[in-house]
């Protein structure tokens, strides 16, 4: 097998345009926005001068809370030719999450737009900041958020003490390209690049740090699997602020030479538009985004016959979905990846070529340059094929570890170099891996994870709530919601209502409890342990929600 690569993302743009410098290289169909290689390298090279210009050094944390605007892929080839570590803040952050995502990533510098889907980003960072109203650009010395120096709006319009997307563009001025040259030539291809943040058990997100070699390698194989080349056309809608966005998908499109089709946000509609009008060749979701594709009620109306390949992923894909993308939508060689951010994130992915029940009923194999294992949790040996076990990964793809998280990373992470994935899995004679369960007791609600603790931790803080205990309840169209088991204070009473407005506005709307249990007692193990599965199976016979 030949040795993973070994480069830079900056690097890496800059190779794939010498080869296709006047081939498209993104489209925003909703805004009429097309880019060619060198414009857009051109572009990004600007943006990294802008950059420099602030001050910002190779190492520093910038964040990026937006959704898939151009400004965000830009930002991203932008960082990484100067060498800043770009920081993605999911969009459906609050006040309470997005403060304690800045403060521990120790992140200088924040590029934001200004709302999304009604909710002002602006308003809840000066909600944090306050003293942003008084200071000049640049200047910002904020109380709650010490490192943070920097603020650039997304856009055009004058925020108080925040620069413009504008203003960044003609600090470039004052920095050389012979600078710029300098600054990219300095990095190293194992220097970390790219931090996203994971929900933990710990209660907290942990920030996971991914170098140039871990995402890079990831993205060319990834592509690999789906037979990725400049001919090809991927539309991408889902966000960039995950790794299925800003690695399979942007940093998979410079490594191939293919157009990226990216949409700002998911609507259905828009994505079976993108997909004729640009005649996309590969399409990328979650599989509630396809099935809400397959059943928009234009569906009918448009060609999709571009469609070749595309990737699968975030939770297990029901059988008939799999069928219906590759005989109504034409994805024939349409193919199922694994893995998680720690991992850069995939694992395992199915090929072009595997049989449509090694696609729906197994995740694939390993990628390039990738080890796997199944261990017996309980003595860390491996098991035999077809037993199950917890997935443990090694290679290129596993990530520098957890920022300022070292015990964290110690148990992610063994002595021997193997991630341990907190996953359930077999694997078979052939090394096809099965996703069978997970060791935590994880959430997956429509493609995000959703960490019971960390909700639990959120809700003791309602002076009402004496305990909390949050599980996953199967669901047909997210495949998991989240209720929480409450126990109320002496006293106190507390409705539905109550919780959820308590929620609204602190924390992403995904995490908040779709089912609320106001509850005497908990089912005790004889040691007096919670048994959540217990909890979960009541819920299941009280609320009629049949099995899993």
């Amino acid at each position: 097998m030949s040795e993973p690569v070994s480069i830079t993302i900056g690097n890496l743009m800059d190779q794939t345009t010498a080869r296709f410098p006047d081939k498209e290289a993104v489209v925003y169909p909703e805004l009429g926005l097309r880019y060619t290689f060198s414009e857009f390298q051109a572009l990004c090279n600007r943006v990294a001068r802008g950059l420099i210009s602030l001050g910002i050094k190779p190492g520093e944390n910038i964040a990026i809370w937006a959704t898939n605007v151009p400004e965000w892929v830009t930002t991203q080839f932008a960082s990484a030719k100067m060498g800043a570590v770009l920081v993605t803040v999911n969009t459906s952050y609050r006040v309470h999450e997005l403060e304690y995502l800045l403060r521990q990533s120790d992140s200088t510098t924040l590029l934001l737009i200004d709302s999304f889907r009604g909710v002002s980003y602006t308003d809840m960072l000066y909600e944090i900041c306050p003293e942003l109203n008084e200071c000049e650009p640049g200047q910002l010395e904020s109380k709650r958020l010490p490192r943070l120096k920097n603020v650039i709006f997304i856009g055009d319009e004058r925020k108080p003490g925040m620069f413009t997307w504008g203003d960044l563009l003609e600090c470039a001025e004052n920095v050389s390209d012979e600078e710029l040259a300098r600054v990219q030539s300095s990095l190293k291809p194992d220097d970390v690049i790219n931090m996203q943040y994971t929900s933990g058990t710990t209660g907290f997100p942990k920030g996971v740090m991914l170098s140039h070699k871990n995402i890079v390698n990831n993205a060319i194989n990834v592509a690999a699997c789906q037979n990725i080349t400049e001919n090809d056309r991927i539309c991408i809608p889902v966000p960039f602020f995950h790794c299925f966005g800003c690695v399979m998908g942007t940093l998979a499109s410079v490594a191939t030479g293919a157009v990226m089709v990216p949409l700002i946000s998911f609507d259905p509609l828009k994505v079976l538009q993108a997909v004729q009008n640009e005649k996309c060749t590969a399409l990328y979701g979650v599989p509630t985004m396809f099935i809400a594709e397959l059943n928009h009620p234009e569906f009918d109306t448009f060609d999709l016959s571009s469609l070749r390949t595309g990737i699968m992923a975030g939770s297990p894909c029901p059988i008939e979905v799999m069928k219906k993308v590759v005989d109504v939508m034409g994805a024939s060689e349409i193919t199922i990846a694994y893995g998680q951010t720690e991992s850069s994130p995939v694992i395992t992915q199915t090929r072009t070529n595997d049989t449509i029940e090694q696609r729906v009923s197994t995740v694939g194999r390993v990628l390039p340059h990738v080890e796997a294992k199944i261990v017996d949790p309980a003595t860390g040996e491996e098991v035999a094929p077809g037993e199950q076990g917890e997935l443990c990964t090694r290679g290129v793809h596993v990530m520098k570890g957890y920022y300022n998280m070292p015990e964290q990373t110690a148990k992610a992470i063994d002595n021997d170099g193997w991630l341990h994935t907190g996953d359930l899995a077999t694997v078979d004679e052939d090394g096809y891996y099965k996703i069978t369960g997970r060791l935590k007791d994880m959430i997956i609600r429509g493609g995000e994870n959703v960490y019971p603790r960390e909700i639990e931790e959120f809700l003791y803080q309602h002076p009402k709530i004496l305990d909390v205990q949050v599980v996953g309840v199967p669901d047909e169209l997210y495949g998991e919601q989240i209720l929480a088991c409450i126990k109320v204070k002496e006293g106190e009473t507390l409705t539905i209502e109550e919780v959820k407005d308590f929620c609204t506005g602190k924390i992403a709307r995904y995490k908040i409890p779709h089912y609320i249990q106001v509850v005497d007692e908990y089912p005790m193990t004889a040691s007096g342990k919670i048994q959540k599965f217990r909890l979960r199976e009541n819920a299941i016979k009280e609320l009629g929600l049949g099995t899993k």
